[in-house]
């Protein structure tokens, strides 16, 4: 059923996925278009692709192979500007409804990805997990007002580079880290940063996203009772999240996403975490599982 106004890219045709590696290592194309039309049907409403360390050519030809069979737009999920360009340029907009592609996802350290655009429209994902220091090198953000400044250097960067361009049409990533090893407060950041995009008037209505599976990558599967750990942990998330703008998700179409009653243990276990700092947090997110 999903989440009313919550927009799934699905995650699965990524290198870092054992089985989707495999069909790559193959070149088993019509496995990746079956999966692809796999999660299509599921309620995905993009593709998301990421090939890895493969040539460009590679993810041209992904794409195109996907766009025989999928009428869905595509997520371009590269660091690596040549391979984002091949994408990018083997994208057919008219097989996608004459939709635009994303690009997963622009940086400060990658900004000739912009170059791509006059050739192809994309709606970018910027990353905004790292900022300028003092000597203007760049170094992870450690806050959520760093977080929310970086994202302000972006977003102007944009409307540098891509003029006319509007909020809706730009995804902001402020990073999600696994909880289940988070003694650095990086939850805390995140939400926080979350929060200040949402409220600043500048960046009204510019949507929001992160590879929510990263956020209970390592943990078990099941609580010591059998219940589900990592859907209700990232549901609680979502429900903690969406009220503040956050609209979209790397994910996956198999989990069953909802909004929690506020005093799911869930809810309880990541509004507990928003309160302690280092180790504890740890401590509790294994107390919620174990």
């Amino acid at each position: 059923m999903g989440i009313t106004g919550l927009t799934i890219i699905a995650e699965s045709i990524n290198d870092s996925v054992p089985s989707t590696h495999v069909m790559f290592e193959k070149n088993d194309l019509a496995g990746i278009v079956e999966l692809a039309r796999s999660q299509a049907e599921s309620g995905a409403a993009y593709i998301d692709v990421n090939v890895g360390l493969r040539s460009p050519g590679f993810m041209a030809d992904i794409v195109k192979k996907i766009q025989e069979r999928i009428n869905l737009p595509l997520s371009i999920d590269t660091p690596d500007p040549e391979i984002a360009a091949a994408g990018l340029e083997a994208y057919n907009p008219e097989c996608a409804g004459n939709r635009k592609p994303i690009l997963n996802s622009v940086s400060q350290a990658r900004l000739q990805m912009f170059d791509i655009y006059k050739k192809q429209p994309f709606i970018p994902i910027l990353l905004v997990t790292e900022g300028p220091d003092e000597n203007g090198d760049l170094k992870m953000n450690r806050t959520a007002e760093e977080t929310h400044a970086t994202a302000q250097i972006m977003m102007k960067i944009v409307r540098d580079r891509i003029p006319g361009v509007k909020n809706n049409e730009i995804i902001i990533d402020p990073g999600i880290m696994p909880i289940g090893s988070d003694s650095e407060g990086n939850f805390k950041r995140l939400i926080n940063s979350i929060r200040l995009i949402h409220e600043d008037p500048d960046l009204k209505n510019v949507n929001m996203s992160v590879g929510l599976s990263n956020f209970t990558v390592m943990l078990p599967s099941k609580r010591a009772d059998g219940s589900p750990v990592k859907g209700p942990l990232e549901s609680a998330f979502l429900t903690m999240a969406m009220p503040m703008g956050f609209n979209t998700i790397i994910g996956s179409v198999k989990r069953n996403y909802m909004i929690l009653p506020e005093d799911h243990p869930a809810m309880q276990c990541l509004k507990d975490a928003l309160q302690m700092e280092g180790y504890d947090v740890i401590m509790r997110v294994m107390n919620f599982y174990s």
